[in-house]
């Protein structure tokens, strides 16, 4: 386990790993670094073997399967809620970090939480304004072509525009099926 004293086999010495990584331990010697005269050995007057454990929120916390317990100091500034939490959750239950199904979902979760948060900026009265967000009005005041030369992502430029516009566009085209369906009735 990561986080205890006691560690179930010893690590492997310097001598042993020397011999199986060629160049490992290079720095070892003090005089070889490049901090010597600043670098102080310090003591750290650690009093305890396992730190005391944060308490866990009564949503539960999410960790890696990889891990057999949460570490013991964790964030709780934003805790998962809705659809988003659930997708999130469940990447984190079923797929281990060094699955792709794992990052997936992750990504699909923030795209829920971003069309989410799109949707109730709508019931505000200070609605998001894709076309200020995004600099096209700071693009064509500021030399549109000479800033897009030298890029590297020149062969995906054409794409920007369905990326930035399509989800508004798909919202509106929603929006406008469903007012017309509920004014037929």
């Amino acid at each position: 386990m990561a986080y205890i004293a006691d560690k179930p086999t010893p690590p492997p010495t310097a001598e042993e790993l020397r011999a199986r990584i060629p160049g490992w331990g290079a720095d070892l010697d003090p005089t070889d670094r490049p901090s010597v005269p600043k670098e102080q050995p310090q003591d750290l007057n650690a009093h305890w073997t396992f730190p005391e454990e944060q308490p866990v929120p009564d949503g539960g916390r999410e960790r890696s399967i990889e891990h057999g317990r949460l570490t013991p100091v964790f964030g709780t500034a934003q805790p998962l809620h809705g659809v988003s939490g659930a997708i999130r959750r469940y990447a984190y239950s079923r797929f281990s970090e060094a699955r792709a199904a794992h990052w997936l979902l992750l990504l699909a979760g923030d795209r829920v939480e971003a069309a989410g948060a799109h949707l109730r900026s709508l019931a505000t009265s200070r609605p998001d304004n894709p076309i200020t967000e995004t600099g096209i009005v700071a693009e064509r005041r500021w030399a549109p072509l000479a800033g897009r030369r030298g890029r590297v992502d020149v062969r995906h430029q054409w794409i920007d525009p369905l990326l930035v516009a399509g989800p508004w566009i798909l919202a509106a085209v929603g929006v406008i099926a469903v007012g017309r369906r509920l004014l037929r009735r």
